[in-house]
């Protein structure tokens, strides 16, 4: 009877927890440039609350809750308010509310940046 030919596989042993390890390169060794290019550390990104306050980021915030008030509006709980009113009330909310989260990010910011200054200096 013949033989059938059958693809090598590669052999993995499974652990207890269900995780799979396997043997990993096999092959030639790695050149020293192939070695360092591995182990490249991830970029450090500051978290949320450090970065500095922009326009954009205030004009999304404003956005949506203008969308918020705006449908607050439409569901009926601005009282008996028409389609023009809705409008010009999320509008107006947009206008105020752009300026006004610019500058408490702002001033938050440069409140953190106080206190870590002084952990710093201690």
């Amino acid at each position: 009877m013949a033989q059938t030919r059958r693809k090598r596989r590669s052999k993995h042993r499974g652990t207890a927890a269900g995780m799979i390890e396997t043997r990993g390169r096999t092959g030639r060794k790695p050149t020293p440039e192939e070695r360092a290019g591995g182990k490249k550390k991830a970029p450090v990104h500051e978290p949320r609350w450090m970065r500095k306050a922009s326009w954009r980021n205030s004009v999304i915030r404003a956005a949506l809750a203008a969308l918020f008030l705006f449908g607050l509006t439409r569901l009926g709980l601005g009282g008996d308010m028409t389609m023009e009113n809705s409008i010009l009330f999320a509008t107006l909310a947009f206008a105020v509310y752009v300026p006004l989260g610019y500058y408490m990010d702002t001033f938050m910011q440069q409140r953190r940046e106080k206190q870590r200054q002084k952990k710093t200096s201690r």
